[in-house]
């Protein structure tokens, strides 16, 4: 049976999370539909991963309202704690906690380009190769709704296009829906449907466009929201022909 397009996977409704008499992140809400990825943007320390945790149950004692409308998620955490001297392979690494199929396991490998790795150690794996394996490991039972919390990082500028096509590629593959955690828009403007900026709270939401755009997002992120916009913009109100003109849309 095909997954029914545009259902509503998760909705978080006013959540906050309060410890030692601060708020960590208060009033924020979003839904995240089937086949639609939305991004969470915010500077280090603006309750990006406390919002996610408390999406998934992680925190339980909230302000608010969360309501999930499947058990199917896959989770990519920030931080992941791996004994590096220990001899684990991939396929060991895809089984850890999780009982997999090799068909599973391959197939996930697969769609993620790394199954050509399924038996070299994690040890020996460039930051790039092992944030495709941790999302490997996260999709292997085909989520309907999956949460990446920065799931660039340790990559260079290359390998994270690269990382934010293949979850462009996962969403349509998977049709699943995905809440994803970054520090800005940079590249992830072209596989995002929807962004939530936080700063502590709902800064601005919107499009991709509309957020690079809005007041509150160029004052938290500075120059750098600039330079995002112009290349946004640069990238989307004209196409490159052939021969090298440009051809403006809505022309």
């Amino acid at each position: 049976m095909s997954k029914a397009k545009n259902k509503v996977l998760l909705k978080v409704e006013n959540v906050g999370l309060l410890k030692s008499d601060k708020w960590l992140v208060r009033g924020v809400s979003l839904e995240v539909k089937q086949g639609e990825i939305v991004t969470l943007i915010g500077p280090n320390g603006s309750g990006k991963s406390t919002t996610a945790k408390i999406a998934l149950g992680i925190h339980k004692k909230i302000d608010g309202k969360v309501q999930k409308f499947t058990d199917k998620i896959g989770y990519v955490p920030q931080k992941i704690s791996i004994d590096w001297t220990l001899p684990i392979r991939v396929i060991d690494f895809m089984l850890l906690t999780e009982k997999l199929t090799n068909d599973q396991i391959n197939v996930a490998l697969n769609l993620t380009g790394v199954d050509h790795l399924k038996n070299k150690s994690l040890s020996n794996l460039s930051g790039g190769e092992f944030q495709r394996v941790l999302i490997a490991r996260a999709i292997a039972k085909k989520p309907d709704l999956l949460v990446l919390d920065e799931p660039v990082q340790g990559v260079d500028f290359k390998g994270e296009i690269a990382l934010y096509e293949l979850i462009k590629k996962i969403s349509e593959e998977l049709s699943c829906g995905i809440l994803l955690i970054s520090h800005d828009l940079h590249v992830v403007m072209s596989a995002t449907d929807f962004v939530v900026c936080l700063n502590g709270h709902v800064c601005c939401s919107g499009t991709p466009q509309a957020v690079a755009k809005n007041d509150q997002y160029q004052e938290l992120f500075g120059d750098r929201a600039s330079k995002i916009l112009s290349l946004y913009e640069h990238k989307h109100d004209h196409t490159h022909a052939q021969d090298g003109t440009i051809k403006r849309k809505n022309n």
